[in-house]
């Protein structure tokens, strides 16, 4: 049995992403500066994730836009506070991430108590954002020292938006990864949020991983969900629960619903193929 099953009580785990609203001092934050709302808002997606069936739940802070390359004290302090309401909601195995940020997602997740977590954690990349450029050797220390030993780590391979900053192959880079970090689980995205990655993209990656998991981090929908099952396993899902696939939308308990019965059935099928 893999630490996924262990961990999220099933092979090929959904993970549901619950997108905490813009927080403060995000210059999305709401105009009245009510931290109340996006408890609300939360516990609302939250209740429609779990009702729905998902295997686990990330929260992050996906409307604190453009992101921070390094993560403010605010912004960790008001989701640790946010997910503080959710605490006594919470009966599906969750994690937490402070995007783009490694350091603070390990100080976030020791403050909250999270389980698993997903970030990226190690290299350089350049975008819009500017030059993005992680020091995992610091962050590996940082969960050591927080005493963190049961915190399972799912290391973004690939960078939404971003490219690396060298030459190396994708499978190079995950050989790198594998070498030096001992990563739990991988992930591989697309280059935005509700884009799929290719499927050269992850041969190269699950053949370079030796057996270690790789998960669909971006654009996995319901009518994709068997084929991401094939090549993945499992995978984070985020703007296709929501109403009306918008990223911008609440979760959709019946889309949550509509996904975990075809992920389900897709699980099925591949246990009988084995």
């Amino acid at each position: 049995m893999s630490f996924l099953a262990k961990l999220f009580g099933t092979e090929k785990p959904v993970i549901g992403l619950l997108h905490l609203r813009p927080l403060p001092g995000d210059p999305r934050y709401y105009p009245d500066g009510s931290v109340s709302r996006v408890c609300e808002a939360a516990k609302r997606d939250l209740a429609a994730l779990q009702d729905g069936g998902v295997d686990g739940i990330l929260v992050t802070n996906e409307f604190s836009l453009p992101y921070e390359r390094r993560v403010s004290p605010v912004t960790i302090a008001a989701m640790a506070h946010v997910i503080g309401t959710l605490q006594s909601e919470l009966s599906t195995p969750w994690g937490a991430e402070a995007i783009y940020d490694g350091d603070a997602t390990i100080e976030l997740c020791a403050a909250v108590n999270a389980k698993f977590s997903r970030c990226l954690f190690a290299g350089a990349w350049v975008g819009d954002l500017g030059v993005i450029d992680r020091d995992v050797a610091a962050t590996m220390r940082l969960k050591s020292a927080l005493r963190l030993d049961g915190l399972r780590l799912f290391h973004f391979v690939t960078s939404e938006g971003e490219v690396y900053l060298n030459d190396r192959t994708t499978s190079e880079i995950t050989e790198s990864l594998m070498f030096n970090c001992s990563p739990d689980a991988l992930v591989v995205g697309g280059s935005a949020a509700g884009k799929g990655p290719s499927g050269l993209l992850v041969d190269g990656v699950r053949k370079a991983a030796c057996g270690v998991p790789v998960l669909c981090g971006t654009g996995c929908r319901e009518s994709t969900i068997a084929e991401v099952f094939c090549d993945f396993d499992g995978a984070f899902v985020g703007t296709c629960l929501k109403r009306d696939g918008r990223f911008d939308a609440p979760i959709d308990p019946v889309r949550v619903g509509s996904f975990m019965a075809a992920a389900r059935s897709a699980r099925r099928e591949k246990m009988r193929k084995n």
